[in-house]
């Protein structure tokens, strides 16, 4: 019996033993078929007037300057007047200023190629062409070859591209008095094209925005707050800084006897102000309004014009000031005129979140006797970056 659990245990070990050497040959041969990996790119050089020398990656450029990324250094700014010398192993797109870049476009105007810098001349070689020279000073982007084919070619879907924010905040008391109020916000965003360095062509623009609130006290009426908002516009640029629009909005204010004003209208905004770090839209339009009170006989229909404005500035550290106003007086009623305002500061907290801080004063000049004109809102609360 010993005997044959002493054969039986050999045979085991004899199987084992074939099944990992065929397991090793098998992942042999897998190995030697395997692509080896790529190379490693050879890095990028480049030279300051004074003799400075930075290795690295450019990553890109923008106007009369560029942003390279060095080990040592990290990612710095340099203006091209500041450069001697500049050499790059990876391809890339140069945009002069004179170019007119649209989704899809034939990039046959847009020269590709390695890139070199010497005398404020960028020169681009190409295995399918002849160089390519282009001085500095006409230059307006550059960008890798990459992200120039992906962008030209891109194919946006409903649902790609979004970008936005999502706010909410909460405030409790219990006491004597017990006080609830809920705020929350939601703002979506969805630019295309998304390189900056291509003309736009369409914006989409959603807010949704509310705060609700209950003070109550033993043997005293419940005070109530309820605001709600939202509204959404479609922006299609005619020029790339010109664009018409269309656009709806829905608003609800108990403090003013509001059950739902309804507008619906369309106009033309300009942008008068676009940089890395603000833009400025004004904005004209003729719009029908719906107004409904819980008065009902204070009801009205109105067309009137809306002019307004949007401001975003960014700061330093990611900081963020958003403001808008805008004043809508009606034609057929001069006295029911309206206006509202907002303005909000994004202080980053971490990574996507944000303490935000928002103001919200909405002024209508006829609402139902016994109600004030004016409504004023302050929130606080964390905020999320979709994107």
């Amino acid at each position: 019996m010993l005997t044959q659990m002493r054969i039986q245990f050999f045979h085991v070990c004899r199987w084992l033993l074939a099944a990992s050497f065929a397991a090793a040959l098998a992942s042999a041969v897998v190995y030697a078929q395997a692509p080896a990996p790529a190379p490693k790119a050879e890095p990028d050089v480049l030279i300051f007037a004074d003799g400075e020398k930075l290795i690295g990656q450019l990553e890109s450029a923008k106007g009369g300057s560029l942003t390279f990324k060095s080990d040592m250094a990290g990612e710095v700014t340099v203006d091209w007047s500041k450069v001697q010398e500049l050499r790059t192993s990876r391809p890339f797109a140069v945009i002069t200023k004179s170019a007119k870049i649209v989704k899809r476009a034939d990039t046959g105007q847009v020269p590709e190629g390695k890139l070199s810098m010497t005398d404020q001349k960028i020169v681009l070689e190409s295995a399918a062409g002849p160089p390519h020279t282009i001085p500095v000073a006409d230059l307006a982007f550059v960008v890798t070859q990459p992200d120039f084919d992906k962008a030209v070619s891109h194919e946006e879907g409903l649902l790609d591209d979004w970008g936005g924010a999502v706010t909410a905040g909460l405030s409790l008391v219990a006491s004597t008095q017990e006080s609830r109020t809920y705020t929350g916000a939601v703002t979506l965003v969805r630019a295309e094209p998304t390189a900056s360095w291509l003309n736009p062509s369409s914006r989409t623009l959603i807010d949704l925005s509310g705060s609700y609130g209950t003070l109550s006290q033993p043997g005293t009426a419940e005070i109530k707050t309820d605001i709600l908002h939202g509204d959404a516009e479609r922006d299609q640029y005619f020029a790339p800084r010109v664009f018409g629009f269309a656009r709806v909005a829905f608003d609800h204010n108990f403090s003013q006897d509001l059950d739902l004003q309804q507008s619906y209208g369309g106009g033309l905004g300009w942008t008068v102000v676009k940089s890395a770090a603000a833009e400025l839209d004004l904005k004209v339009a003729i719009d029908y309004i719906r107004q409904t009170f819980a008065l009902s006989s204070s009801n009205q229909s109105l067309v009137g014009s809306t002019f307004g404005e949007i401001y975003t500035r960014k700061f330093a550290h990611g900081i963020v000031f958003n403001e808008q106003i805008s004043a809508t007086p009606a034609w057929n009623n001069t006295a029911a005129y309206s206006a509202t305002g907002t303005a909000g500061l994004a202080l980053p907290i971490h990574k996507r979140f944000s303490l935000a801080m928002t103001s919200l004063d909405t002024f209508l000049n006829d609402p139902p006797p016994g109600f004030k004109k004016n409504s004023f809102q302050f929130t606080t609360g964390l905020t999320y970056a979709l994107r």
